[in-house]
């Protein structure tokens, strides 16, 4: 049968790290520990190691393992194979995790932290997925969701204790930090301080002399130095035979009355009633509205006044291109108005309200003869689409036989053709433009057999993979005109930047900037900041250069002359700069925290001491596919 291809919108959400794992639990059991089963690997094996005389358990490493690989996943917006998942590192990062979290479990258990009973109790009771309809928990309840993911209720409330002492252990490692004073005032400065610089861009007008056309010597010297920019990229040569609905549907015939049904069906389209473009400011009250329109009546305040004094925005009271019937009540004294203007109040579904209409839209109708056209190609297309839809068996069937494409072609009426397909080109043409018909492409290895795939506007095609054609240099002559324009841009750019020099070099010598063009001057810009059409790395070099300093600055298509004017230092008072100073120190405490953390964790696990068991890893990774 014919192959479609389909798309997974199911919503994916993203994971969040959290500071306790009890969360973590609590999202497992919501979604069923994600498919995964959550009992033995390799028949007897229970751990695949262990710190100290703590077992790192082979589900728990499965289970965190499959979480990190459906996270990434999520954020690709497509599922992630654990070869994949290794390529970055998924697999170490999870390792690594586990026996973080074994170490910490063989501290607590070591210098005696535990939970009490109440303490469980309490963090049981609070998950939602155990709570029964009256909204309190449910015993029935917390046994089938832990039945359901084979857990007991003594190790899952053994892991909920453990999961409390951990965090115990925690906060009192990463408790209590605060960033020196010097640190903070250190990078606050350098995050606050601000430049203010002139720019002068240079374009091909600012030269002494145009840019001369390249010689053949230069263009064959350019073309050859540039290669690689003049080489087809390798490519599948593709054979493949289809039915188009556009090939096919002017053979179709139409019925004049199924026309006019489907002219009178969709006639909201062909007879547009006249609308405006509407804004409305709804108040409170009818006595809010008239005290409004009166102060608008006097001069006192504009319709974007009142606006703004509503706390709001004019994006929050567009209300886009309406009709009479879509303003309700108010819609015979909007259309009243023969020309842009303010009317109400009005009565609206939010309350009494002012409307401002900003322009009138003409009603427009199309006649069934307009429109006839236009609807007879869209029935002519169904219908062709219909038609290739009912001869997919047909193909399959000489496909199945052993027909090539060229007989199946022929005995089938269908188009063939053979193309160079290349893999991620921009902008594909003709049957590549089809993202079904790439999928296939993309997936087809020498020796495939041809099968019928529809692609999703309903037309139906088979491929074959004919050779791999390796890349090739493109002759010359075939590229001459953009091998010239390349040549020609970076001939303007060297000739920009032999300009820039110079005048880098008669400003220095006490020229005023200005003499040479038009001068942009930014002030108080911070390393955050950004200049339109400027170089992405233009702050980076200002904030590297000197006061009164003079760079020459080139990016695509860009060259200019930067001069940085003063430096300001970042500001010490006000509301400003005490939030960049508090953002600064949380940021900074929680890098010493992580760091403190992550050194603590390293050194109970070299005291206790890592046991990993590979062969077990192994077999957990080998059934993440």
């Amino acid at each position: 049968m014919a192959k479609t291809t389909q798309t997974d919108d199911q919503p994916r959400k993203k994971k969040k790290a959290g500071s306790f794992i009890v969360w973590g639990i609590l999202v497992l059991v919501m979604l069923g520990l994600g498919g995964f089963g959550v009992t033995n690997f390799g028949g007897g094996v229970n751990s695949i190691g262990k710190v100290g005389d703590r077992e790192i358990d082979v589900n728990d490493y499965a289970r965190a393992l499959r979480q990190e690989m459906n996270a990434i996943s999520a954020q690709f917006g497509q599922p992630v194979t654990f070869q994949q998942a290794q390529a970055f590192g998924i697999d170490q990062r999870v390792l690594q995790t586990v026996v973080t979290r074994a170490a910490l479990d063989n501290e607590a258990a070591r210098i005696g932290i535990s939970a009490g009973d109440a303490s469980v109790a309490a963090e049981i009771t609070a998950i939602d997925a155990f709570k029964g309809s009256s909204g309190t928990f449910d015993r029935e309840a917390y046994r089938f969701a832990l039945d359901r993911n084979n857990l007991t209720e003594a190790d899952f409330e053994q892991g909920i204790r453990e999961d409390i002492a951990r965090s115990v252990l925690q906060g009192a490692i990463v408790g209590g930090f605060t960033a020196p004073a010097a640190l903070t005032d250190t990078l606050t400065a350098w995050a606050g301080e601000r430049r203010s610089f002139s720019l002068l861009q240079l374009t091909e007008a600012d030269l002494t002399a145009p840019v001369a056309d390249p010689t053949e010597e230069e263009l064959t010297a350019f073309y050859d130095a540039n290669i690689d920019r003049f080489t087809k990229p390798e490519a599948k040569r593709i054979t493949y035979v289809a039915l188009l609905p556009e090939t096919l549907a002017p053979e179709m015939e139409v019925d004049e009355a199924a026309l006019r049904d489907l002219y009178d069906s969709r006639i909201d389209e062909f007879m547009i009633p006249e609308k405006r473009l509407v804004e409305r400011l709804v108040f409170p009250t009818e006595a809010d509205a008239q005290a409004a329109r009166a102060r608008l009546d006097a001069g006192e305040v504009t319709f974007d006044q009142l606006v703004t004094e509503r706390g709001l925005s004019l994006t929050d009271v567009d209300m886009g291109d309406v009709s009479e019937t879509d303003l309700g009540a108010a819609g015979k004294a909007v259309f009243a108005l023969t020309e842009p203007g303010v009317a109400g109040p009005a009565p609206s579904d939010l309350g009494p309200a002012l409307f401002r209409m900003n322009a009138i839209l003409a009603a427009q109708e199309t006649s069934f003869e307009d429109a006839k056209e236009t609807l007879s190609a869209e029935m002519k297309t169904d219908a062709a689409r219909r038609a290739i839809s009912a001869r997919i068996e047909e193909i399959d069937d000489l496909l199945a036989s052993g027909a090539d494409l060229e007989e199946v072609a022929a005995e089938a009426k269908m188009d063939i053709a053979t193309i160079d397909y290349v893999t991620g080109a921009e902008s594909p043409e003709g049957i590549a433009a089809y993202p079904d018909f790439r999928e296939a492409a993309d997936a087809l290895q020498e020796g495939d057999f041809p099968e019928a795939i529809q692609l999703d506007d309903g037309a139906l095609v088979a491929l074959r993979l004919d050779q791999i054609v390796p890349p090739a240099p493109i002759p010359l002559d075939e590229v001459r005109e953009d091998a010239t324009a390349a040549w020609r841009l970076e001939a303007t750019q060297k000739a920009l930047a032999a300009r820039a020099e110079a005048i880098k070099a008669e400003v220095g010598g006490g020229k005023s900037l200005g003499a040479f063009g038009i001068v942009s001057v930014t002030r108080n810009i911070t390393r955050d900041g950004f200049v339109e059409s400027a170089p992405a790395d233009l702050l980076d070099t200002l904030f590297a250069m000197e006061q009164e300093e003079l760079r020459v600055v080139q990016g695509d298509g860009f060259t200019g002359l930067l001069r940085l004017d003063t430096i300001s230092p970042a500001e010490t008072a006000g509301e400003d700069a005490e939030a960049l100073r508090d953002s600064i120190a949380i940021r900074a405490q929680q890098t010493l925290a992580q760091d403190a953390f992550a050194l603590f964790t390293n050194a109970l696990s070299t005291e206790a001491g890592i046991q990993i068991d590979q062969t077990a890893v192994n077999a957990v990774n080998a059934q993440m596919n």
